[in-house]
C-alpha cells in the first residue's frame, strides 16, 4: 500500500511540473504553429538561473519569479529577432529552435559545469507530510497546488480577458483573426514570452525535486511533446489533464516496468495520433 501511495503522490508532483512546462508549449504551438524545441532547454535554463539567483536572493519563490522573467525576456528576443524573420518557414523555425536548444545546453555546461546542482527546498516546507501513514515530502504536494493555481490563472487570462479572447481567436483561425484587425505579431511575442516564462519558472520550482543538471532538457521536452499531442494543441484543459495522465504513466511505468517505460509512455501518443489527431481537447483547425 505504501508503494502505491508514494508513487501516486510522485505522479501528481511530476504532473504539476509538466503542466508548467507544457501549458506554454501548447499555447505557442497552437497560436504560432511552431514545435518549439527550445522549450525543454528553457526549462533547464530556468533551473540553472534559479541556482544563481538563490546565491544572491535566498528565496525560492523570488528566484522563480525573477528567473521566469529572465527566461521570458530571452524567449521574447528569440521570437522577435529570429523566429519572426523566418515567418512562414516552419521547417526553418523548428531547426532554429533545435539549434538554440543545443546552444543553451552547451552554454549551461560551460557556465555551471557538468555536475548536478541541488536546489534547496524552502525551510518551511522541509518537514514531511504524513499521508495514509506514509511520510511524503511536503514540497511535492505544494508543486501540485502551484500547478493548480497556475491553471486557474491561465484559464482566467484566456477566458475572461480581451488578450485571452484574441489568443483564442488566433488559435482557432489565425487568418480570420488577422482579417478582423487582431495584432497577431504582437500576440506571437506575448505568447512566446508567457510560454518561456512558465517553462523557466517551472525549472526553478522543479529544482528541489529534479535538481539542475545537463540533459534535463532532453528528459523534459519529450514529455511535454507527448502532453501536447495527448491533450490537444492550444488547449489549456488538455495540457492540464494530459500532464497528469503522462505523470502517472511515466512514474508508474518507471517503477513497475523500467525496461518498457518509454514503450508505455509513447503508446498513448501513437493511439491519439491515429484515432484522434487533434488530441483529447484540441480545437486547432489549421
Amino acid at each position: 500500500m505504501q508503494f502505491w501511495i508514494i508513487q501516486t503522490l510522485n505522479s501528481l508532483a511530476l504532473g504539476g511540473l509538466l503542466f508548467l512546462l507544457s501549458s506554454g508549449f501548447s499555447l505557442i504551438f497552437g497560436l504560432m504553429r511552431i514545435a518549439n524545441l527550445t522549450h525543454g532547454a528553457l526549462f533547464m535554463l530556468g533551473a540553472y538561473v534559479g541556482v544563481s539567483i538563490l546565491k544572491v536572493v535566498p528565496n525560492l519563490w523570488a528566484a522563480a519569479l525573477l528567473g521566469g522573467i529572465a527566461v521570458a525576456a530571452f524567449g521574447g528576443l528569440l521570437e522577435r529577432f529570429i523566429l519572426r524573420k523566418l515567418s512562414g518557414n516552419s521547417l526553418g523555425q523548428v531547426l532554429v529552435t533545435l539549434g538554440v536548444a543545443f546552444m543553451i545546453a552547451d552554454l549551461c555546461l560551460i557556465i555551471w559545469g557538468g555536475d548536478p546542482i541541488p536546489v534547496p527546498t524552502p525551510p518551511e516546507l522541509r518537514k514531511p507530510l504524513v499521508v495514509g501513514g506514509v511520510s511524503f515530502p511536503t514540497y511535492r504536494l505544494v508543486v501540485v497546488v502551484i500547478a493548480a493555481v497556475a491553471a486557474i490563472g491561465l484559464y482566467l487570462l484566456m477566458e475572461r480577458t480581451r488578450l485571452g479572447a484574441m489568443i483564442r481567436a488566433g488559435v482557432d483561425d489565425m487568418q480570420m483573426a488577422r482579417a478582423v484587425g487582431i495584432p497577431v505579431s504582437k500576440l506571437f511575442t506575448i505568447v512566446f514570452c508567457l510560454g518561456a516564462g512558465l517553462a523557466g519558472a517551472g525549472g526553478i520550482i522543479g529544482g528541489p525535486i529534479l535538481s539542475a543538471y545537463p540533459g534535463l532538457d532532453g528528459e523534459m521536452l519529450p514529455l511535454a511533446l507527448i502532453v501536447v499531442i495527448l491533450g490537444g494543441v492550444g488547449s489549456l484543459v488538455g495540457a492540464f489533464v494530459g500532464s497528469f495522465i503522462i505523470g502517472f504513466i511515466y512514474t508508474f511505468g518507471i517503477a513497475l516496468m523500467p525496461d518498457l517505460a518509454y514503450v508505455i509512455l509513447f503508446l498513448p501518443m501513437i493511439f491519439v495520433i491515429a484515432f484522434r489527431p487533434r488530441g483529447l481537447f484540441g480545437r486547432m483547425t489549421a
